[in-house]
Order: C-alpha cells, then structure tokens, then sequence
C-alpha cells in the first residue's frame, strides 16, 4: 500500500496564510512594545469602542461663559467727551486746587501665590489623568487635598459622578467636572470662561488670581491638557490698569516629568512660562471629538470667583 498523500495548499495561498500570520504577531508585538505609537492607537480603538457601549451621561452641567472684550479705557474715555469740547478749554477752578491724585502708580508686577511649588505639585499617574491631577493640585493648594498617590486615585474613583457629555464627549474630566470636583471637596465659586484672545484669557486669569488668592486651571494643548497658574508677571497691575500686559505665568504641569511627542519635555514644578511659551501650549479650543460650541476657536480658562475657606 502507498503512502497517503497530505494535500498541502498550492504556493500562492501558503504564502497568504504565513504573511497574515506574520502581520497578526508584528500586530501583537508592535502593541505590546508600543513600536509607532500603534499601542496607544489601539487603546484609542478600545476607548472608541466603551464610548459607544457606554458614553457618558447627558445631564446639566456648568455653563462655559464668554468673554467678549470690552472697549479700551481711551476709547472710552473719548466717547463720554462731548464731541464738541473745545481744544483749549480751560481747567476748571475745582480742578487746579483738588488735591493730588491718588491714582495707582504703573509698575510691573509679579505675583505668585504658592511659596512652595514642589510640595503641592502631582505628576499625573495615567497619561490621560491630567486633569485629575490639575484638581489634586488645586485642592492642594487650598488646604482641601494633598499631593499624595492615594489622593490622586481617589479623584479617579470618583470621575463618573461630575461627567457630563457637553463637558466632554470622551467622558474624560472637562473644565466642568473639575469645577463639580473642587466644589465636592469644598471649594466651589470656579467659573468657565471661554475668551477671545490668548491677552484676555491671561489677563482675566490674573484678576481673578490677585482678587482671590486662589489659582486658576488653564485648558492647554487645545483643550486636551490641564495647566495650574498659581501666579503671574505683567507690566503693570492688571487689576489698576485694564490694559496691563501679562508677559506670562507660573505654572505647575502635571505632565512632568515626562516628554511628550508632540508638545516636547515639560518643566518642573512653578517654572515661569513665558510669552513665547504661552504661545505654544496655550492655544484656542480645538477638540476632535466633536463641536463645543461656547469653547471651539476660544482660550478656555477655569477662574475662582470667591473667597472660600475649605471645609471638612
């Protein structure tokens, strides 16, 4: 009796079969090892996919206010004159023997409201928890949190109670949820803002952090990255002076110490970002998982508003 024949598949499909094989492993290997960034687009997949079977909860959340800027004090000024004053009008009598002015005097200034950066600064423990750890660092601040691991995972734990879809189609931690978390820990009073220009939102940021004493988080990398501003550097008080330039800000970066590819190293806790610096982080909301009509094309900022002592 012969032997019997194992039919083997002709050439063509054997080769097909061992090349889908072999891009099954590279596929495998590539993200295990993250080769080209392909393991993080296969977690993207995954997120992608939990979004649809489960996406965040389509509930009330806090408003994003815009700020639209207002006329400058010398055009102001010029539209209360009467539009026939005369060029040589005389001072008045009352005028000449007023007493001196008391008006504030333009000097640069430079504020900065944390005296030890390290000490309350929380490098984010997850790549996407950014604004988790800009919270932490927030609380921490005021004496509601501490900078600790076991604090930071704890905030985790507790995402799914302020997410909101108009917040963040990614059911991540918007500007809003942060607002809801500091509040759940006994600060509320923090307010969105969207604005114009990079000027105003950095200006506004100054007059809140000088009125209150409290930092201000800035939505950064067109919205996908949280920065703290716990102070700041202008020509001039910008709370004395409403055209007062902020040169930049001290800013603590939850993404140190780590390199991004795209944004390049961050810096160490309370390094001065300056202008050129703002300009390279700080730009206008920009989000790609779709529309946020209030913030899209505007500098997103989260400011205190009040006072408040930490409860608890």
């Amino acid at each position: 009796m012969s032997p019997r024949r194992i039919h083997r598949p002709s050439r063509p499909w054997r080769l097909l079969t061992l090349a889908a094989l072999a891009a099954v492993g590279l596929a495998v290997g590539a993200i295990w090892t993250n080769a080209f960034a392909v393991g993080d687009r296969f977690e993207g997949l995954l997120a992608r996919i939990e979004l649809a079977i489960d996406p965040p909860p389509d509930r009330p959340t806090r408003p994003t206010v815009v700020v639209t800027p207002g006329p400058s004090p010398t055009a102001t000024l010029m539209a209360e004159l009467p539009a026939d004053l005369p060029a040589d009008l005389p001072a008045s009598p009352a005028a000449s023997s007023a007493e001196p002015s008391t008006a504030p005097v333009r000097s640069p200034v430079d504020v900065s409201t944390v005296a030890d950066p390290e000490a309350v600064f929380a490098s984010q423990l997850d790549k996407d928890w950014c604004a988790v750890a800009g919270t932490q660092m927030v609380l921490a601040i005021l004496g509601a949190g501490d900078a600790s691991d076991a604090f930071q995972h704890e905030l985790a734990g507790r995402i799914d109670e302020w997410v909101s879809w108009s917040d963040s189609h990614r059911g991540e931690l918007g500007p809003a949820a942060i607002a809801e978390a500091l509040a759940a820990y006994g600060i509320p009073g923090y307010e969105i803002r969207a604005y114009e220009s990079r000027a105003d939102a950095l200006r506004g940021s100054a007059i809140a952090i000088s009125q209150t004493g409290e930092p201000v988080v800035l939505l950064t990398w067109r919205g996908a990255h949280t920065w703290v501003m716990t102070g700041y550097r202008a020509d001039a008080d910008p709370t004395a002076f409403a055209d007062a330039t902020v040169s930049g800000a001290y800013i603590l970066d939850p993404w140190y110490p780590r390199v991004s590819s795209i944004w390049g190293p961050s810096d160490p806790a309370g390094t001065f970002q300056d202008t050129a610096e703002m300009e390279r982080n700080f730009l206008p909301w920009k989000r790609p998982d779709g529309g946020y009509p209030d913030r899209d094309g505007r500098y997103v900022v989260l400011v205190p508003t009040i006072w408040e002592t930490p409860t608890g």
